[in-house]
């Protein structure tokens, strides 16, 4: 796989172009601040959290990729992304992306997740051989599983600026009741639900929808 190619594939997440979902998706304008909050912190949520204990163990496996905030990298994944989580040691966890293309051919890109909080578990550096500004094993957290269900079903996980957001599921599709939950979960940690879009999965949801929406 070329460098181009694996840069595309890095983050795993499906997204249109941003031609094709200004096409496809109808304008939603964000909500204004509150004009009594009228503070910072009202307008600038405080960095994201991680959740205070990750069951490692449990948390290793396929997950399917059910919603993103899109990425500029990854625009030629179409469908059916997955990620595939493994123990290496108490430190680093193996991380194996896969998508399909919209030519219909399978892309993927193995990578490294670093452990950088051991008390949560939940807080991880994660690289890619290869791939500009992310192909060094240690470096500052950027991927922090905010959100975790109780039966570890799904997960939400970003960075702490919230410029990358994904819905992670055991299975390719959930109820609407779960689609309502999910947005609450990502608007309660502080992400504006109409930037991140669903991501189309065999046996899930079809097209490109801003979460907002749901």
């Amino acid at each position: 796989m070329s460098k181009t190619a694996r840069w595309f594939a890095a983050s795993g997440v499906v997204a249109a172009a941003a031609g094709m979902v200004l096409a496809a998706t109808p304008a939603i304008a964000a909500p204004a601040p509150d004009p009594v909050a009228g503070s910072v912190a009202a307008v600038f949520p405080p960095p994201l959290a991680p959740v205070a204990k990750l069951d490692t163990a449990r948390y290793l496996g396929t997950w399917y990729q059910l919603a993103a905030v899109p990425q500029p990298f990854n625009l030629n994944c179409a469908r059916d992304t997955t990620a595939t989580y493994g123990l290496i040691d108490q430190s680093d966890i193996s991380v194996d992306n896969k998508c399909v293309t919209y030519t219909g051919e399978a892309s993927g890109i193995e990578g490294n997740a670093r452990v950088n909080d051991p008390v949560s578990g939940a807080a991880l550096h994660v690289s890619f051989p290869g791939v500009p500004f992310q192909d060094g094993k240690d470096g500052p957290s950027n991927y922090l599983v905010t959100y975790i269900a109780d039966d570890y079903s799904w997960a939400l996980v970003g960075d702490p600026m919230r410029v990358s957001g994904f819905v992670l599921s055991r299975t390719p599709s959930v109820s609407d009741a779960q689609w309502r939950e999910i947005r609450a979960i990502a608007e309660g940690r502080g992400y504006n639900s109409c930037l991140i879009l669903t991501s189309p999965t065999t046996g899930g949801r079809e097209g490109v929808q801003p979460l907002c929406t749901l």
